[in-house]
């Protein structure tokens, strides 16, 4: 019986999630305790592996991470069933945070490796808007599933990517002083 349950399941969050779906049934024979995960793709281009946006925000992500690791928030991505979230903190430290898109829990983090802090704080020398503005800003146009500084060239900024409530993604710029949301039209 539970394993009709479970089978049911499963096939209901596949045809709902039009995804991957994932289902743990952990029961014991007096248990009637059923867990089920489902993890949807967002895109399928360069978004593999990424969960469906969750009830925390970017912007509450980063929020999260900048409150568990202080510095500066570089960038944030939805992605393997978590926000990630790099931090440049004191120095030339880097900390990747992971927060749980359903509770605004950070899962964890860990120091990177990156040689790039020197570039990255250039980058934002005079700058206002931070990564959690850029998100906010860019929220106005779709769910933010990313956002994440662009440090090359002459034009620098936060470039953002939303979801339509159709499952479509628009990359989006937002100024580094005045949160302006531009499209993106770059095809790199």
């Amino acid at each position: 019986m539970k394993r009709n349950i479970v089978i049911a399941v499963v096939t209901a969050a596949a045809l709902v999630g039009g995804g991957t779906a994932t289902a743990l049934a952990v029961a014991g024979d007096d248990d009637d305790s059923t867990s089920v995960t489902r993890t949807d793709d967002v895109r399928d281009d360069d978004r593999d592996g990424a969960a469906a946006p969750g009830k925390v925000t970017a912007a509450d992500a980063i929020t999260a991470a900048l409150k568990h690791t202080p510095g500066t928030a570089v960038s944030a991505e939805l992605d393997d069933g978590s926000w990630e979230i790099d931090v440049l903190a004191k120095g030339d430290t880097w900390h990747s945070v992971r927060v749980d898109p359903g509770t605004g829990k950070v899962l964890g983090s860990s120091k990177d490796d990156e040689d790039d802090a020197a570039e990255v704080r250039a980058a934002l020398k005079g700058t206002s808007v931070t990564a959690e503005q850029a998100a906010k800003a860019a929220a106005a146009k779709g769910t933010v599933v990313s956002v994440d500084l662009d440090d090359d060239g002459d034009d620098r900024g936060w470039e953002a990517e939303t979801l339509a409530s159709g499952g479509d993604g628009q990359d989006w710029s937002v100024g580094l002083t005045t949160a302006s949301v531009t499209a993106d039209r770059d095809d790199d």
